[in-house]
Parts: C-alpha cells; sequence; structure tokens
C-alpha cells in the first residue's frame, strides 16, 4: 500500500485528488467572500473535508479555525462570533445542537457523517438536510483554484490558557523560503515527519487541538500514508499499526495508561516492529508510564513541551527519559527558558518558579480581539502558560506546579472558572469550587465542592445533569460534594487549596 494516500474506514482518498478539492472550495471560499486574513470555521470530527477545507483556507490566506465539536451551542457560537467566520463547515449530525447560535451571517456547509465515525460514536450515520449546502456537491460546482497560495497562516486554535474565557491565538503567517525551512526542520524534530522520509501515520487525537491539527496536516503533506482513527481505542490501534505498517504515530499519557492496561495476551499479539517515531505531550506523563511503554515499544518515544501560543520550545528523546525520569525535556536550538519568581527575578538552576518560553523563528502571536491579554503573559519577550517548574544543572525541564487553575484532563486544557460560573446560577447553589483531582487514567478529574443555600436539596446527580445541558460534557465533574459552608480566604474568596491538597498529598506531585 503507498503513501500520498488518506485513510478513513473503508474510505480512501488520495492526496492528489485531496488537493483538487481543496483547490475547489478555496475557489468557493473565495466566491463567498474569504479573503486574505479572514476566518473558515470546522465543526467537524477528524474527516476528508477537514483537510480539504484547511488546506482550502491557507490556499486563500485566511484561518481555518476548528472547533471542539464537544462544544454547545452557546460555546460554539462565542467562538463563531469572536472569530469573525464567513463560512462554517459542520458534519450533519452535529449542526442540529448548535443551529441556533449560528451568526445569520455565516454561509453554512454541510458534510454528511460517514459510517466510519458514526460506528465509533454510536449514532446514525447523518446527511444534510432538504436546504442545505452539501460539502462535495458544492465542491463539484466550483473551478479549481489557479493562483499561488496568499497567505501560509497556520490554524487559528482557541484555547482557554490562562483564564477562562476562549482565546484564538492567531499567529503571523510564515514568509519566505528560509523560515519555511526552518519550520520544515522542526516539525522533523518534534514530530519525526519529513518529506524525504514520507511517514506512515495514524492520527489518534481531534484535530481540534494545535499538535493533532499540525500533525495531520503536516503527515499528509509530506507525502505519507495517513490513516484516521475515528475514535481512539487501544487494541484498535495496535491493529491498524500492524495492518498499515505504521512508522509514526501522536499520543497522549492517557492513551498510554489505555494501552498500558490491555491484558498482556492482547499486548503481544500485535506486530509493531514498524514504529520509528512517537511523539507525546499535552500533559505531564508519569515515569513510570513512560519507562513502561519504552520498554514495550522501543527506544521510539519522544517527548515534547511547549503550548498553542509558544510552539514546542524543549523536547527529548527515549534515552533522556530514562536518564532523566519525569524532565519534559530541554530547549531546543533558538529556544529559550527562564524561571522567574512572584517578583519577575530570574531564579537560578533548581528555584522552582513561572516558566516562561520563547521559540525565537516562530511567528508571533496575538489573542484574537484579545491584545491585552496577550501583554499580560509576556516577560522580557518570553511568555508563560501558567506552568511552574524548574531547571536542573544540565538544562533539563521539570514540571512541579501551575499558577492557575487550569485542569488538564486527558491531554485537554479545562478552566474551572467557566464551569463555576454555569454552576453558580443552579437553582440552591450559594457558592462553589471546582479543581482538579488525581485520575489514574486522565491525569486529572473535575471535582465540584457546593455550598448549598440554607434549605435546597441537591445532589450529585442533579447538580452533573443542570451542567450537561449547558456545557460540553467533558467539563462536567465526575465527583460533586457538599458542605454546609466552604473555607474561605480573609477576603472572602474561597480558599480553595484546602479543599484541593488533600486529594494530592500522598501523590508525590506538587499541584
Amino acid at each position: 500500500m503507498g503513501g500520498n494516500t488518506l485513510i478513513s474506514g473503508d474510505r480512501r482518498i488520495t492526496l492528489d485528488a485531496l488537493m483538487d478539492n481543496a483547490r475547489r472550495a478555496a475557489s468557493g471560499f473565495h466566491d463567498l467572500g474569504v479573503g486574505d486574513g479572514d476566518t473558515v470555521a470546522l465543526f467537524l470530527r477528524n474527516d476528508f473535508a477537514l483537510f480539504e477545507a484547511a488546506y482550502a483556507a491557507t490556499l486563500v490566506g485566511a484561518y481555518a479555525v476548528p472547533i471542539n465539536w464537544h462544544l454547545k451551542a452557546a460555546e460554539a457560537g462565542y467562538i463563531l462570533h469572536d472569530c469573525a467566520a464567513r463560512v462554517l463547515v459542520i458534519h450533519a449530525d452535529l449542526l442540529p445542537a448548535i443551529a441556533a447560535a449560528i451568526p445569520g451571517e455565516v454561509a453554512l456547509l454541510v458534510v454528511p457523517t460517514p459510517p466510519e465515525i458514526a460506528a465509533a460514536y454510536r449514532i446514525e450515520p447523518a446527511a444534510a438536510a432538504p436546504g442545505h449546502t452539501v460539502w462535495d456537491q458544492w465542491l463539484a460546482l466550483q473551478p479549481p483554484w489557479r493562483e499561488p497560495a496568499r497567505a501560509d497562516r497556520p490554524s487559528m486554535i482557541y484555547t482557554s490558557g490562562t483564564t477562562g474565557t476562549p482565546k484564538g491565538v492567531r499567529r503571523e503567517p510564515w514568509i519566505g523560503d528560509a523560515a519555511i525551512t526552518r519550520r520544515n526542520e522542526l516539525i522533523d524534530l518534534w514530530y519525526g515527519l519529513n518529506p524525504e522520509r514520507p511517514p506512515r501515520a495514524v492520527i489518534t487525537g481531534p484535530m481540534y487541538h494545535v499538535v493533532p491539527n499540525h500533525y495531520g496536516l503536516f503527515s499528509l503533506q509530506c507525502g505519507g500514508l495517513v490513516v484516521l482513527q475515528p475514535r481512539f481505542d487501544a487494541e484498535q490501534l495496535l491493529a491498524m499499526i500492524e495492518r498499515h505498517r505504521i512508522t509514526h504515530v501522536h499520543l497522549v499519557p492517557t492513551m498510554f495508561v489505555r494501552l498500558l492496561r490491555l491484558p498482556d495476551a492482547v499486548r503481544a499479539g500485535y506486530d509493531i516492529s514498524s514504529l520509528e517515531f512517537v511523539s507525546h505531550g499535552a500533559a505531564p506523563c508519569p515515569p513510570d508510564v513512560k519507562r513502561r511503554m519504552i520498554e514495550w515499544w522501543g527506544p521510539v518515544i519522544n517527548e515534547y513541551y511547549g503550548a498553542t501560543e509558544s510552539g514546542v520550545v524543549c523536547c527529548h528523546t527515549s534515552q533522556e527519559a530514562l536518564r532523566k525520569p519525569g524532565t519534559v525535556g530541554r530547549a531546543i536550538e533558538g529556544g529559550v527558558i527562564r524561571i522567574y519568581d512572584a517578583d519577575g527575578n530570574q531564579l537560578p538552576t533548581g528555584e522552582i518558579g513561572e516558566i516562561y518560553l520563547r521559540l525565537d523563528v516562530w511567528p508571533d502571536f496575538t489573542y484574537n480581539n484579545l491584545d491585552d491579554k496577550r501583554a499580560e503573559i509576556e516577560r522580557e519577550g518570553l511568555i508563560t502558560i501558567g506552568d511552574m517548574g524548574y531547571l536542573d544543572e544540565d538544562g533539563y525541564l521539570f514540571l512541579s506546579d501551575r499558577v492557575n487553575d487550569m485542569v488538564i484532563s486527558g491531554g485537554v486544557n479545562i478552566y474551572p472558572a467557566e464551569i463555576e460560573a454555569v454552576l453558580i446560577d443552579m437553582p440552591g447553589v450559594r457558592d462553589c469550587a471546582i479543581f482538579g483531582i488525581p485520575d489514574e487514567e486522565y491525569g486529572e478529574q473535575l471535582c465540584a465542592y457546593i455550598e448549598p443555600i440554607d434549605g435546597a436539596s441537591l445532589d450529585a446527580v442533579s447538580v452533573r445533569a443542570y451542567l450537561r445541558e449547558r456545557i460540553a460534557n467533558y467539563k462536567v465533574p465526575k465527583l460533586v460534594e457538599f458542605r454546609a459552608e466552604l473555607p474561605r480566604e480573609d477576603t472572602g474568596k474561597i480558599f480553595k487549596r484546602r479543599l484541593r491538597d488533600p486529594y494530592w498529598r500522598d501523590t508525590g506531585r506538587n499541584i
């Protein structure tokens, strides 16, 4: 089976055919008023149309804006308004849930939900409703785009970052052959992706996240074979690796945990010898989990550390991971890492403080419509994503804490303030606190503490049901506790650390 092909279930498309569709989509986008610096929103699971639309946006100089398709109407509507989307490309089964929140001026293009995605999520395959414009039919009517790409703009990814309001990371385009050459060198360093060695890759994570997005788009551009896994399943991944002789894959630590939980007989039953470069990041990986994966898969596992805002600033190999258990790597060429205390003083080796990063060749960014928020996270030309840690004597970075309360569950950033703002409006709730507690599989899970109004009748089931109607399911706390009075600081603010610390005390992690 050759490269230059994208596979999803029983469907496949060559890179040439996909790029022809992308050029047709570019012409169609242009006719819909999409131009340089505009945005095309994608409310899609991993599918051919996501690649076609993302490449098409670049051709007309626009940003593709992949939106987390778990979001409810109000959440998705906020992003559509904030990015001023000209076009929304959406899977048919996802449309009814957010239809009321789509701005009236947005052109709607509907992608039928394919059978392999429907099967993975236990839904019926969905076609576009009468009156809607169907993606493939619309493409067939468009002439191919004949002009050179107007700007090499990366996708605009929305991230909660260090505050609860979703913010679009709007990055400057790559300009000039030298810059693009350096970018490609970095992609090779971080993910092992190089057109001179076309990969055989499987995409396991949703492409509304920054790394799966970059990973999927660059894998196919490298002329490789790219297989889309509709929904992560540990044994299915092993079967895909064996069947397609996969060489490259990107995972998050939660996926490692699920793979390691497979019975020994299942793990031994698949041939994974084709693997050459496995990259991971997005959340801290317990050293024991990393060691066991290296023992099983061999020294092919590589870790990176960075953020949507900064790009990847440090990384390390399997050999380094075994030599420096718990590290997230050290700065690459052009990368700078400094540790500062609360007063802005740079700290020496071994002392814990807030981590600030910079990658000199990575194009600068701002938060869409929020330049002031961009300024808040910068110090001496470096930016912070709210993590705390220290550098050892060899320059290796170790994470130890987070300045903010952001929770990382299964590689997904969740900001408790957003949940608290919804929960506080529930009848019977006087006050509440949301925070992360340890979870063996996901790294962290959400916990809610609620102070009820006197006489109110509340229970965990009703609280979770209330939240599920208003926010994405992955933001709903698994553990809900009630207290007559929550601990408070002198200012009256809830003292979260007193609630959170007992859960972390015996874990060895200082969160």
